[in-house]
């Protein structure tokens, strides 16, 4: 008991130690299922795409209405939100999400379904699962993407495997319950009989719990849907990466959109799912004609899917996939080279990621490469860590700058004068970012600093936090960085550092995994040429945040500067 008040348990260390562990040893496993995984559900992904977009409407819409007979208020409202989903561009991002959701829940089904059953069979079985089910729907969401990532890097895969995890306990819990409710002497009159264990299960215990799995399947969908978002955060596509950029940039319209977006996709699952739960004796509300009828118009729509991507001439292009942060200047510079890349005829992939995510990702080989390092400073430790595994390609831009930032209405000119403005709170961005490591020091360094306090959240929320204390000319001290967009904006200036704890001026550079220049020599060369000023960058950003879509801004600064874009490509 001692020992437990005065020394504390290594528990962090332990947890670290058999990931580490976990992932040395069985690495081979996990590259196997990673690929395996990608192609199945690329293949998922594209098969849902070759099918034109109206004609999955039309069949999706048709399908309603033949399973909701006399009843209009659904099929409606599946066409609705799937034309909806359609304007705001989201088809392909619906698409994306579709596979998660599909993959997802799949696989609970295959694994939850037997647990459960073994769960209702074995009393022992039910004691040893139970605690574990409970772990696995308590534990935060988030904290499954540390193990996901560290087993199978980035992208759909370990989205899934977080999914899954976070999914898995409804199905093994109405499963377990549902064959456990099966009436007693049901049972054993079958026993009476003499039913085999197998032939019990298959025509008595399953069909009188069919409709409390069903229940348990909905609600695993139910889950696997909510993850996409969570799941977003280690770069799995769809709906969910709209919703966190929103959040990331505090951009409410496309919040509002990406998430409406899921909310239709959330009730019309749920409407179907239903259908299949019905109550003893009820018949299904299909007939025989309706049941072929439902067939039939899936077998259209894969039908138009096969003609479609038979009619599509695929055209072979070079590859590369660009990782970035979700900081304006680099969804700025990203989708700029993106775009101009694409235009030469690169088949160009964009992936937003944490930054010690991106690090890691390029280091691995997962991401090509990543215009998002500043350096000597405020990414300093993520080269140390990784120098030996990717490869510093060259500046992209010059004459940037960080530090502690002011309104001009505010009397300090330097980080000694702050005494007990703003309420002593310094606003920062994303926890763990390497301008987030310096302010932690430079209130260490400054004893006038020494009751302030700085508060994590992302670029956009500190922004925005900005602009309402610019608006009603409150005190605020935030982390800045330019070029950005604010300093056109707002009247701000840098505190002065004497001690330079935020560090000096710095670099942006390019960093690409190592066999990049091998693997794809022209485009290197391309990411190797790339640099534009501080005045090119704040104009994309400036448009961005002025409504238009970071393509959108890219393209036009494209436009306005051939000669830049062409010195890129000589």
């Amino acid at each position: 008991m001692n020992t437990l008040l005065i020394g504390q348990l290594p528990v962090e260390k332990w947890v670290s130690d058999g990931v580490d562990w976990i992932t040395q040893h069985l690495s081979g496993l996990f590259n196997v299922i990673q690929s395996a995984g990608n192609t199945i559900m690329t293949a998922m992904t594209d098969g849902l795409l070759a099918i034109p977009m109206f004609l999955m409407i039309a069949g999706i819409f048709m399908i309603a209405v033949i399973t909701s007979p006399r009843r209009w208020g659904f099929p409606i409202f599946t066409l609705a939100g799937l034309l909806l989903i359609a304007n705001q561009g989201l088809w392909q991002d619906l698409m994306n999400t579709m596979t998660l959701v599909i993959m997802s829940a799949l696989i609970s089904l295959i694994i939850g379904v037997p647990l459960g059953i073994a769960m209702a069979k074995s009393d022992r079985t039910q004691a040893i699962v139970q605690p574990i089910l409970d772990f696995m729907q308590t534990m935060p969401g988030f904290v499954y993407l540390i193990p996901a990532v560290a087993f199978f890097g980035i992208g759909v895969v370990p989205g899934v495997f977080a999914s899954i995890i976070f999914a898995l306990p409804p199905v093994v819990r109405m499963t377990n319950l549902g064959i456990r409710q099966v009436p007693v002497d049901l049972v054993e009159a079958a026993d009476s009989f003499g039913s085999t264990s197998w032939q019990k299960l298959l025509k008595l215990e399953l069909p009188n719990a069919k409709n409390t799995i069903l229940a348990g399947a909905n609600q695993t969908i139910m889950l696997a849907l909510s993850m996409v978002v969570t799941a977003s955060m280690i770069g799995a596509p769809g709906l969910g990466r709209g919703v966190l950029t929103a959040v990331q940039h505090a951009d409410i319209g496309a919040g509002f959109v990406n998430g409406l977006a899921l909310v239709i996709l959330a009730i019309i699952i749920d409407r179907f799912a239903q259908k299949l739960n019905t109550k003893p004796g009820q018949k299904l509300p299909q007939n025989q004609k309706r049941r072929w009828a439902v067939i039939a118009t899936l077998l259209i729509m894969i039908g138009g899917g096969v003609v479609n991507s038979f009619a599509t001439t695929n055209q072979s292009h070079e590859k590369i996939s660009l990782g970035y942060v979700e900081w304006d200047s680099e969804v700025a510079s990203t989708n700029v080279i993106g775009q101009a890349l694409k235009a030469h005829g690169y088949d160009v992939s964009l992936t937003p990621l944490d930054n010690s995510v991106l690090w890691q990702s390029v280091a691995n080989g997962q991401i090509d490469a990543s215009l998002s390092a500043w350096l000597p400073i405020t990414h300093g430790p993520l080269l140390k860590k990784y120098q030996n595994d990717l490869t510093v390609v060259g500046t992209n831009l010059t004459g940037v700058k960080t530090g502690l930032v002011v309104p001009d209405y505010m009397s300090a000119k330097s980080i000694s004068d702050l005494t007990d403005q703003a309420k002593q709170i310094i606003t920062g961005i994303e926890p763990g970012a390497g301008m987030m490591v310096a302010t932690e020091n430079t209130i260490k360094a400054y004893p006038n600093l020494s009751d302030w306090s700085l508060q994590a959240s992302s670029s956009g929320a500190m922004v925005s936090a900005l602009e309402k204390a610019y608006k009603n000319k409150e005190e605020i001290v935030i982390t800045g960085w330019s070029p950005h967009w604010m300093f056109s904006k707002y009247k701000l200036h840098y505190l002065e550092d004497p001690k330079g704890a935020m560090g000096g001026k710095e670099t942006i550079k390019t960093i690409a995994r190592k066999e990049l220049k091998s693997d794809h020599p022209e485009a290197y060369k391309v990411l190797e040429k790339f640099k534009w000023g501080t005045a090119d960058m704040a104009s994309v950003m400036l448009d961005i945040q002025s409504g238009m879509k970071p393509t959108e801004a890219a393209d036009k600064w494209l436009k306005a500067n051939p000669k830049i874009v062409d010195s890129w490509f000589e």
